[in-house]
């Protein structure tokens, strides 16, 4: 039995004929009478009975119609509380981001929505692989996610919120002797030790693309996802790096250059299920995201 099926049987208790029905929620006799079989099958007793011309309730089907109007109090506080959940411009949002986007974003998010009536972020940190940030969209209602500039777009299952098309440019210590130049090729770059992340994350196909550029390999010295301690380890002199423009706070022993002749650009994205937005709080989340995204992008 389902909501509808009730409904039906409680409006047969009070006008007495299928037709009547019918006419009452604007459908066919033949629509009420299917659905009143439908409803039959479920319940061992006789739930109508005919007297001359008129469809009545047996006493079973009257229990069941008196009940059918609990059910329907109950359904209509039910969506009224999701509308007032939906509606609510506070309640918890959880957001996700990669490293450098939580160290971005979180910081200006929380100033931001701070105080009685808005949202209450729940954050966390995840660093996980380019195809595997969809999917963290089951667990969170937002998540900032990044990808290359020429890597696939995200899956239709994911609505996304574009947020910065950031450049990565390389990183060297001060003093390095191709700090000289402003702006770096991958021929400059190619005979450098580099420090890269790990297999099947976004920033090694740059590298991948820099080696073609430059038509040989790059020697690969250390592996670290984690950009803050990649920043230490050039500047202690551990080798070059790719390094976010905007999103990494600049390191005073560090020098950062352009690259030019290879692709060295990540868009960072705001990932989520369609449905979530339909709570104002969310909505609200991504206002203030994308709000956050365009002072990051102009603070000098």
């Amino acid at each position: 039995m389902d909501e509808r099926q009730l409904r039906i049987l409680r409006e047969l208790g009070e006008l007495g004929s299928v037709t009547a029905v019918a006419e009452a929620l604007l459908v066919t006799p033949s629509a009420i009478s299917q659905q009143l079989r439908l409803l039959q099958r479920a319940i061992p007793v006789p739930l109508t009975e005919r007297q001359g011309r008129r469809l009545v309730l047996t006493d079973a089907g009257q229990a069941l119609a008196g009940a059918a109007a609990e059910v329907e109090t109950a359904l209509a506080r039910a969506r009224q509380a999701v509308e007032e959940f939906v509606g609510r411009p506070g309640g918890e949002v959880s957001v996700a981001a990669f490293h450098s986007a939580g160290a971005a974003f979180f910081p200006p998010l929380l100033r931001a929505l701070t105080g009685p009536g808005k949202p209450v972020p729940r954050l966390a940190d995840e660093d996980v692989p380019q195809e595997d940030f969809p999917r963290l969209t089951r667990e969170y209602d937002v998540v900032l996610a990044h990808r290359l500039d020429h890597a696939p777009p995200w899956p239709d299952t994911v609505a996304v919120t574009p947020l910065l098309r950031e450049p990565l440019d390389v990183a060297m210590p001060a003093g390095h002797p191709l700090t000289a130049k402003r702006r770096v090729t991958p021929r400059d770059v190619a005979d450098e030790p580099w420090i890269t992340v790990h297999e099947g994350f976004p920033v090694l196909a740059t590298i991948e693309a820099i080696a073609a550029a430059a038509g040989r390999r790059l020697h690969v010295a250390h592996r670290i996802n984690e950009f803050s301690v990649v920043a230490e380890v050039v500047a202690a002199g551990g080798g070059i790096a790719l390094m976010p423009r905007w999103t990494m706070r600049p390191h005073p022993a560090l020098v950062l250059r352009p690259l030019s002749g290879a692709q060295a650009r990540r868009h960072i994205d705001a990932l989520y299920r369609p449905e979530r937005t339909a709570r104002t709080a969310v909505r609200t989340v991504l206002t203030e995201l994308r709000r956050a995204a365009r002072s990051i992008q102009d603070t000098p």
